[in-house]
């Protein structure tokens, strides 16, 4: 019962430190919004407060270095339709290699339909179509360094493609993750995402014609220079707690407080309940206090069956509420072999 006082003095505490914020946000100006799509049902059911519960293969997006506790062979692919017809795919891969660490490798991909060309002559469009489109490929390493505390790196090749532009970046993850097995198998994890360098679109679409000479006989080539753009960095740090662990049950409740550079600080919040490490539930809030937000409840279910004594295989969906965008709900497919 101390115990469990401790814990939620922490939470509290986390929570009326970031209630207390309010700060000028830099809303909009970060290139490769694609690394901010959240990743895995399981995740975002939980309201996204993952960060210290990372173990499995879902962690190269939320903590590196929760990876480390993969002790096998681990594949998973999540496809979600988004708002505003966005399309996001990511699948992932890792191993474990003993004393060496886990190894990964990971790709998300952002889509969406063609878009008719508009210009101030012409609103209705010219008749000509434009598409948008974004990857990630990241490759991961972590490894557990006691039987309590484990550190990981992801670094990622980012790229955007708008019509006849494009724009190329470079980032690193770094992730730790603590647990103290005396108080409840508590957790403890901070993550650092997306510290890189800056993106700029170039390409044809920035080449400018300007007439020159006697009656404008000569054409000159220009080229228009953009703006460069920061990436969305995150620092995220995550307690979660067993509240309670038998042999048939387990109820986690875990808590995040997240500080972006392009927006103001907010906390994520969930529960996970398993029975057997069969069926889960799950349930959370995403971005509490987080300033003029569509983000909020969250629910969702998994189901881990194992086929033969290899093979296991994880089945997992999440709703999320948007507000005044549409409610949007996430699937994915994972194997354990």
């Amino acid at each position: 019962m101390k115990n469990m006082k401790y814990i939620l003095s922490i939470f509290l505490a986390l929570i009326f430190t970031f209630s207390g914020f309010a700060q000028t946000t830099k809303t909009g100006t970060t290139a490769a919004q694609v690394l901010k799509f959240n990743v895995g049902p399981r995740a975002i059911a939980m309201g996204g407060a993952f960060t210290a519960v990372s173990n499995d293969i879902t962690s190269l997006y939320w903590n590196p270095g929760g990876s480390a506790a993969i002790e096998s062979n681990e594949a998973f692919f999540n496809h979600t339709s988004l708002y505003s017809d966005i399309r996001h795919d990511f699948a992932a891969f890792a191993t474990s290699l003993g004393g060496i660490g886990t190894v990964g490798a990971f790709v998300s991909i952002m889509s969406m339909d063609e878009m008719l060309v508009r210009t101030i002559e012409r609103p209705e469009g010219t008749g000509e179509y434009f598409n948008f489109s974004a990857m990630v490929i990241g490759l991961n390493y972590s490894r557990a360094l006691t039987d309590n505390f484990s550190i990981g790196f992801n670094a990622k090749y980012i790229n955007e493609s708008l019509w006849h532009m494009s724009a190329t970046g470079f980032a690193i993850d770094i992730g730790t993750m603590y647990r103290i097995p005396f108080l409840n198998e508590t957790r403890i994890a901070a993550s650092i995402s997306n510290f890189g360098t800056k993106m700029q679109l170039t390409g044809r679409d920035v080449t400018i014609v300007y007439p020159s000479g006697s009656g404008g006989s000569n054409l000159i080539n220009a080229n228009i220079e953009l703006e460069k753009y920061d990436l969305p960095l995150l620092f995220r740090f995550g307690l979660s707690v067993d509240a309670v662990k038998e042999k048939t049950s387990r109820l986690t409740v875990a808590v995040d407080a997240v500080h972006p550079n392009d927006h103001t600080e907010y906390l994520n919040a969930g529960a996970e309940y398993a029975w057997n490490e069969i069926i889960h539930v799950r349930a959370g809030y995403n971005a509490l206090f987080e300033q003029d937000s569509e983000k909020g409840l969250t629910l969702g279910f998994g189901l881990n069956y194992r086929i033969i004594d290899m093979i296991k295989v994880k089945l997992d969906y999440a709703y999320q509420d948007f507000g005044r965008l549409k409610d949007v709900h996430y699937f994915s497919v994972g194997v354990n072999f």
